[in-house]
């Protein structure tokens, strides 16, 4: 997000939406969100500065502030800044409040017991999926938690089980101009991409081969209690631990899950009139 430039720092400026936004709040969203996106790489103030091309003293100014209030922790040296607690609070309220992720939690739980596989919940945003909830296999646990994480849409089985059902409206606004290949069976032209989205939709799930990390599988299902969808499930699986038989016995349970997650989610009534 590239803010335009003003000679005070917590001046007003227009927004596309006509709105004056303040600026020093607009970067303020900015620090956090950059540095969520470096995951676990704490960041000095220089490369802070440099990332968001704004002067050292007002992004130090800042960043401060948010160190004081819990927002952003700096380590003991006061030279690596990275995600602070706050951050996490104000993460779990979402996940709390969420009126789909209390209906799809225990669903996707009892199909990962039943089938022993990892089963995700996520939502679109932008250009990434975001991931809500996780059921993970009892046969390869992994040491993090995924809630939280971003990847990009046009690289997952969630995101492209969503991307389907934008194509004849446009998926510009999920789809960067570049395509970064994650992994070697990456769609990284945007050609092939609207090709496989479109056998996506004609197939009714979406499968992300290999695209995210070598060796998995994966399959998703659209969420349909919203138009267009926003959120999906789905399940990955190990290459190795695939045979036709298996794939169907996945697929078919899947389909059965999400039949019963939309029986029960209540229609979001804002998204299907346009508002």
């Amino acid at each position: 997000m590239t803010l335009p430039e003003d000679s005070t720092s917590g001046a007003g400026v227009e927004t596309q939406t006509g709105v004056r936004g303040v600026k020093s709040a607009a970067r303020t969203v900015e620090i956090l969100e950059l540095l969520a996106s470096r995951q676990n790489r704490p960041a000095r103030l220089r490369e802070l500065s440099d990332a968001l091309g704004a002067p050292r003293s007002s992004v130090y100014a800042l960043i401060r502030t948010l160190v004081e209030h819990g927002w952003v922790r700096v380590d003991p040296t006061g030279t690596l800044y990275s995600i602070g607690i706050r951050v996490l609070l104000a993460g779990t309220t979402y996940l709390d409040t969420d009126p789909y992720l209390r209906i799809v939690q225990p669903h996707i739980n009892d199909l990962s017991v039943r089938l022993d596989e990892t089963i995700h919940f996520g939502r679109l945003d932008g250009e990434d999926m975001v991931y809500l909830a996780t059921k993970e296999s009892s046969q390869y646990l992994r040491p993090f938690s995924r809630v939280g994480r971003r990847l990009p849409a046009y690289s997952t089985a969630m995101g492209k089980s969503l991307l389907a059902e934008r194509i004849e409206t446009g998926i510009g606004a999920h789809v960067p101009a570049q395509l970064t290949p994650l992994t070697p069976n990456t769609l990284a032209d945007h050609e092939a991409l609207v090709g496989d989205l479109r056998l996506t939709r004609e197939r009714g799930y979406a499968i992300d081969n290999e695209e995210n990390y070598a060796g998995v599988k994966c399959f998703a299902f659209a969420l349909h209690y919203s138009s267009p969808a926003t959120d999906a499930i789905s399940c990955s699986v190990p290459i190795s631990n695939l045979t036709e038989g298996r794939t169907q016995e996945i697929v078919e349970a899947m389909k059965r899950t999400k039949q019963a997650i939309e029986r029960m989610a209540p229609m979001d009534l804002s998204a299907t009139a346009g508002i």
